[in-house]
C-alpha cells in the first residue's frame, strides 16, 4: 500500500511538472533510404556530459538508422538530476523504452514488470544470447530471483584483467629539480613528502580529491596498510570478503595519516575539498602528490603549463607502495559493469525493441557506439582499432561531443573504447601503464544478492559508511585521540551499526554465486 501511494504521489508530481515520460515506442512515416519501411522510434533516457550535450544529429545514429530503421528519441536530463529522474520512473513504472539502470535495480524491479524479461526473446536475439553465453558473470548479475533476465550489463574491462584506471601522480618537474627519488615503501613515501615540505614550506605536499571512494584517502591508505580496498571488499590474499577496520594495520593507518596531518604534509582541508579546489591546488603548486585517474595526467599537465606559463610543468607517476608484509596492488577494471541497458516492460513493440537492442549489442552496433565510423573516428592497424590521432591524448572529448561515441548511458562496451584509446597513447603514458602492470590484480566479480540481502544492505550500509568516514576524519585531524580504548570503541560502534551482518552477507552471497576457491 505504501508503495502504491508513493507511486501515485510521484506520478502526480511528474504530471504537474510536465515531465511524465512516454513509456512505449512510437513510429513515424520517415522512410529509410531506399526502403518503404517506416522508421521506428524508442524513447531513451540520457544525460548531457560535460564534454558535450546529447545531439539528435550524431552521424553514428544516422548510420544505425539506415541499418535498423530505428531512431532513438532521447529524453535528456542533467547529469545531477539523472539518478532522481530514474528512481521516479522506476517507482511509478513509467521508465522510457530504453534506460540504463544498475543490474541490482534490474533484478529487483524486473520481476515487478518494470523491465522486460529478455529471456523470453533470446530465440530472436542471437547477439544477446551469445553475449550471455560468453560472459556468465553478466548473465548472473542480469538474472532476477524469478529466473528472468532484465539487463544487458556494460562491459568495462578486458578478459585478462589488466586494464586499470588509477596511479599515484607527482609533479615530476618539481621532484626532479629537488633531486627526489620516487618512493617505493611507506617510509620512503613519508620522507618524500617531508622533503617536499622542507623545500616548499608553504605547500601541503599530499592532497586527495575525497576521503572515500576509489581515489579517496581512506581507501588508498586502508589498502596499503591492510590489503583491503575500501571498507568492505574482497581480499585478494584469501579470496574472501573482509572489513578493513577489523584487520591488523588499520589503526596503524590512522596513526600514519594523523602524522601526515599534524606535520602539514597532508592538505588540512582534505575532507572538505571540492573537485575544483583539488585541481586548483595541484595546478598552482600548493600540492604535488595525489592518487587519481591516469587518463587525466596529460590533460592536467597541459592545464598546468597554460596556467603557470612554465613549459616544464609536468605530472607523471610514482609506484604503488604498501606497509611491510602487504602486497601493493589495485584491482583491474571489472570485466562486467554494475549497470546495464534495460527495456521497459510497457514498450509497445516488444520484439522490435529487443531486436534493436540485439543489434546494438552485436559487432556492428558495438562498433558504432564504442568506436564510431571507420575512417572518420578510428582506423584499424595490425587488426586493432585506434582512434584518429588528431583527437589528441583525450580523444573521448571529441568523440563524445561530435560523434556520440563512448557516451554514458548509450554505449554498451567501454572496454573496446578504452583499448582503442590506450593503443594510441604516447610513449610516456605507455611507460606508466607498463610500470603499473605488476600491481594490477583481477577485479572481484559482482555479488548477486537476494531480496533479503539487498534489504539488509539498504538498512545498514549507508549509516555505517557515514559513521566510518566521520570517525576516521576525527581520528586523523586529532579531534578524537588515537589509543586502544578509542579504537575499540570505534570497532564496537561499527558492529552495532551492522559490520558483522554485512560482512557475513557479502561472503555468503559471493560464495553462493561463484563458489569457494
Amino acid at each position: 500500500m505504501k508503495k502504491e501511494k508513493l507511486a501515485f504521489s510521484l506520478a502526480v508530481v511528474l504530471a504537474a511538472g510536465g515531465i511524465l515520460p512516454a513509456c512505449s515506442s512510437s513510429s513515424s512515416t520517415g522512410g529509410n533510404s531506399g526502403s518503404d519501411a517506416k522508421t521506428k522510434t524508442f524513447t531513451w533516457l540520457v544525460y548531457d556530459r560535460s564534454e558535450g550535450k546529447v545531439r539528435t544529429d550524431w552521424e553514428i545514429f544516422k548510420e544505425i538508422e539506415k541499418k535498423t530503421n530505428v531512431r532513438p528519441e532521447f529524453q535528456i536530463v542533467s547529469q545531477e538530476g539523472f539518478a532522481e529522474k530514474k528512481q521516479i520512473m522506476i517507482a511509478t513504472n513509467s521508465v522510457t523504452d530504453f534506460i540504463q539502470v544498475s543490474t541490482q535495480e534490474g533484478r529487483e524491479h524486473g520481476p515487478e514488470k518494470v523491465f522486460l524479461n529478455l529471456k523470453d526473446y533470446l530465440d530472436k536475439a542471437p547477439n544477446l544470447k551469445k553475449f550471455y553465453d560468453t560472459y556468465p558473470e553478466a548473465k548472473a548479475v542480469a538474472t532476477g530471483p524469478d529466473g528472468g533476465i532484465y539487463t544487458v550489463p556494460i562491459l568495462e574491462g578486458d578478459p585478462q584483467g589488466k586494464g586499470f584506471d588509477y596511479v599515484w601522480w607527482n609533479r615530476k618537474d618539481v621532484t626532479d629539480k629537488d633531486g627526489l627519488k620516487a618512493p617505493t615503501t611507506l617510509d620512503e613515501f613519508y620522507n618524500y613528502l617531508k622533503a617536499l615540505k622542507q623545500k616548499h614550506p608553504d605547500s601541503y605536499p599530499l592532497i586527495t580529491n575525497s576521503p572515500v571512494g576509489n581515489t579517496g584517502l581512506y581507501t588508498v591508505f586502508g589498502r596499503a596498510f591492510t590489503g583491503v580496498t575500501g571498507f568492505f571488499n574482497l581480499n585478494p590474499a584469501d579470496n574472501k570478503y573482509a572489513f578493513a577496520p577489523y584487520h591488523n594495520g588499520y589503526k596503524d593507518m590512522i596513526v600514519f595519516l594523523n602524522k601526515l596531518y599534524t606535520e602539514k604534509l597532508l592538505d588540512p582541508e582534505y575532507s572538505l575539498l571540492t573537485a575544483a579546489q583539488w585541481e586548483e591546488r595541484l595546478l598552482t603548486g600548493k600540492s604535488f602528490v595525489t592518487y587519481y585517474w591516469k587518463a587525466d595526467i596529460d590533460p592536467n599537465t597541459e592545464k598546468g603549463r597554460t596556467a603557470s606559463g612554465n613549459k616544464e610543468f609536468e605530472f607523471s607517476a610514482i609506484p604503488m607502495f604498501a606497509a611491510p608484509n602487504i602486497k601493493p596492488y589495485q584491482f583491474s577494471r571489472s570485466l562486467v559493469g554494475s549497470v546495464g541497458r534495460a527495456i521497459s516492460a510497457k514498450v509497445k513493440d516488444k520484439e522490435g525493441a529487443v531486436k534493436f537492442l540485439d543489434y546494438l549489442a552485436g559487432e556492428e552496433g558495438t562498433k558504432y557506439l564504442s568506436l564510431g565510423i571507420e575512417g572518420k573516428t578510428y582506423t584499424v592497424e595490425n587488426g586493432k582499432p585506434l582512434y584518429n590521432k588528431e583527437f589528441g591524448t583525450s580523444p573521448y572529448t571529441t568523440l563524445r561531443k561530435d560523434w556520440g561515441v563512448w557516451y554514458d548511458n548509450i554505449t554498451l562496451n567501454n572496454a573496446i573504447s578504452r583499448a582503442a584509446w590506450e593503443g594510441g597513447l604516447n610513449e610516456k603514458s605507455k611507460a606508466i601503464n607498463a610500470s603499473y602492470e605488476k600491481f594490477i590484480v583481477p577485479a572481484p566479480k559482482q555479488i548477486v544478492k537476494t531480496n533479503e540481502e539487498m534489504e539488509l544492505e539498504k538498512s545498514k550500509l549507508s549509516n555505517l559508511n557515514k559513521f566510518l568516514e566521520q570517525k576516521l576524519t576525527e581520528f586523523v585531524t586529532g579531534k578524537t585521540p588515537i589509543n586502544d580504548t578509542t579504537y575499540q570503541q570505534f570497532i564496537d560502534q561499527a558492529k552495532k551499526l551492522g559490520s558483522d551482518e554485512l560482512l557475513n552477507m557479502y561472503n555468503t552471497a559471493y560464495t553462493r554465486t561463484y563458489g569457494s576457491k
